[in-house]
């Protein structure tokens, strides 16, 4: 009996074995990973940063595609659907680093837009980005310090670059291009034009724009340069220069509450009157374009961290409203560069939307949302005057704007219309520039365009202050990106010196945080390293022992033949 039974359990420990084998093959597979980006049509430097990324973990032991979809799709799927694992691209940014508020924090996870699309939460960092809305002077410039430094801690993304911005003017029709930053309406309005120029024709890159003109709308604006000519708001920026009175004639602060003064007679393009009706229903439907009719809100997918600041807007009369935000002054003026709708247009927008036609958004799809709202109606400097879907867009001059009148000082449009042509890359435009088929390329030249503009012939090569930048996001929703100790190894497979170098020719600086020079800590300052995920490698080449033994310092496995294992 003992010799039976030690045969059986010689037998049978070689079946348990071959059992946990299986179990292990078929449980324990090869890390795959889809990194989705635009191709090279609409951002060289993007897809080229991906395959930077993709060749580097394929040399670590990853399975790696490339998910290439047009810049709508791209968004649609960040922003909209959260349909990634690794996306590639350039986020808007801010001039203010509150922005990271609307970018990161946990409440924002199931919405579509610019807020939170990496479905990241983390606690302690909430309570970071709080803490930074809320302290003022020396002590904001502390809570922000603290808040980066967790920020680059966690990597829920990896700020790659800061690109210069250059643009092409010609200095013979128009003089003042270094008064306003073309990323914004000032580049537009106070411009001297030379006797007999009464366009500003206008080199644009992007078709979107004739397709659409949705100001709350992501998959179409990068930024808001036509908005903010289109539409007034009630403050404006002059690139990263102070917030100012724009349509509000003035401000008063006190304690968290703001008295605004509406500048009198305003009119929107439609002739409809311009009131504080139309401030605090803007700022009522931007928090919730359904108006109450859904059981939860369904704010705008562009400008909740902004509308989020604001706790109540009281009409005192006509021409006067008060704010009062849960913020402080500094981060609540933010509130004020919002575009002021018309009621009479956007009420009727509230409706919900079914079946397809348009993205579907987490908080509730309603026409506001999938209107490409032409033509606009706003109140701006310029009004619509027409378009040809992916070939051209024209404004003309709103001659009843306030920036008109004798009394007001503030620029305002100098020429009858705007003309705005649509070519396929940012050489083509800027080559229109130089042959004098237009006055400017309104949005900055890829870095390899730079090199060949000929400033000899009356043509300007225009540098512009930068807050936007280039990233790799994560969407923390799933394993294994879920895991900071995972983020941060991937962090360190990009060699962001190299990047600058070799795909942006040097128009660039490489960053280890995402805000401006100003708000940028002693700790996090790039010394020729990124200070807190440095490259393991160099010349853009990953060193493979370094980068393996980091995957496995992070608590994961790799198989007999390199190759990362990853537990479906």
């Amino acid at each position: 009996m003992l010799a039976a039974t030690a045969g059986l359990t010689v037998s049978s420990s070689g079946c348990l074995r071959q059992v946990r084998n299986i179990v292990r093959s078929d449980d324990i597979q090869q890390l795959s990973v889809t990194i989705t980006t635009v191709p090279a049509d609409a951002d060289r430097q993007s897809v080229r940063i991906a395959r930077h990324l993709e060749e580097n973990l394929t040399a670590v032991g990853v399975d790696v595609s490339i998910d290439l979809r047009s810049d709508i799709e791209f968004r649609r799927a960040v922003l909209y659907d959260h349909d990634f694992e690794i996306c590639i691209g350039r986020h808007p940014g801010g001039a203010d680093p509150d922005f990271l508020y609307e970018a990161l924090y946990s409440r924002y996870i199931d919405e579509s837009g610019w807020q939170n699309p990496f479905g990241f939460s983390n606690q302690n960092i909430d309570a970071l980005l709080e803490d930074q809305r809320n302290a003022e002077g020396d002590d904001r410039r502390k809570a922000v310090t603290a808040m980066l430094e967790a920020i680059a801690t966690e990597q829920p993304f990896v700020p790659i670059c800061v690109p210069e911005e250059h643009r092409v003017a010609r200095t013979d029709r128009f003089d003042g291009w270094s008064e306003g930053h073309l990323a914004t309406r000032h580049g537009y309005l106070g411009l001297d034009p030379a006797d007999g120029v009464d366009a500003l024709r206008v080199a644009h890159t992007d078709a979107r724009p004739t397709e659409n003109l949705n100001p709350i709308a992501t998959d179409y604006r990068h930024r808001g340069t036509i908005t903010d000519l289109l539409y007034d708001s009630l403050a404006t920026q002059n690139g990263d220069e102070a917030i100012e009175p724009w349509l509000a004639e003035s401000w008063e602060w006190d304690g968290r509450t703001v008295d605004i003064s509406l500048r009198d007679g305003c009119e929107f393009h439609d002739g409809e009157p311009l009131s504080a009706e139309d401030v605090k229903f803007t700022y009522q439907f931007l928090q919730d374009t359904s108006l109450g009719d859904h059981d939860t809100a369904s704010p705008a997918p562009l400008y909740r961290g902004q509308v989020d600041a604001v706790k109540s807007v009281d009409i005192r009369h006509g021409h006067r409203v008060e704010l009062t935000v849960e913020t402080s002054p500094a981060v609540g003026e933010r509130a004020l560069l919002v575009p002021i709708l018309p009621a009479h247009i956007w009420r009727d927008r509230a409706t919900d939307v079914m079946g397809p036609g348009g993205p579907s958004i987490a908080q509730g799809t309603t026409e506001a949302v999938v209107t490409n709202n032409v033509p606009p109606i706003g109140s701006g400097p310029f009004q619509f005057a027409g378009r040809t879907e992916g070939t051209q867009l024209t404004l003309e001059r709103f001659d009843d704007h306030f920036t008109r009148r004798p009394t007001v000082d503030l620029p305002a449009p100098t020429v009858d219309e705007c003309p705005i042509e649509i070519h396929p890359s940012g050489d083509t435009a800027a080559q229109v520039v130089a042959n004098d088929d237009a006055d400017v390329t309104s949005l900055p030249l890829g870095p390899s365009d730079i090199g060949g503009v000929d400033t000899s012939n009356d043509v300007q090569l225009l540098e512009s202050s930068s807050w936007s930048f280039y990233c790799l996001g994560f969407n923390t929703r799933d394993a294994p990106f879920s895991n900071y100790r995972f983020r941060r190894v991937l962090a360190q497979l990009l060699d962001k010196e190299w990047l600058v170098d070799e795909i942006f020719h040097g128009h660039a600086r490489p960053v280890a945080t995402a805000v401006t020079d100003e708000w940028v800590p002693e700790s996090l300052e790039w010394d020729g390293r990124d200070p807190e995920t440095p490259f393991l490698g160099s010349e853009g080449e990953v060193d493979v022992r370094a980068a393996k033994g980091a995957f496995e310092a992070a608590g994961f496995r790799y198989d007999d033949h390199g190759r990362l294992r990853v537990r479906q």
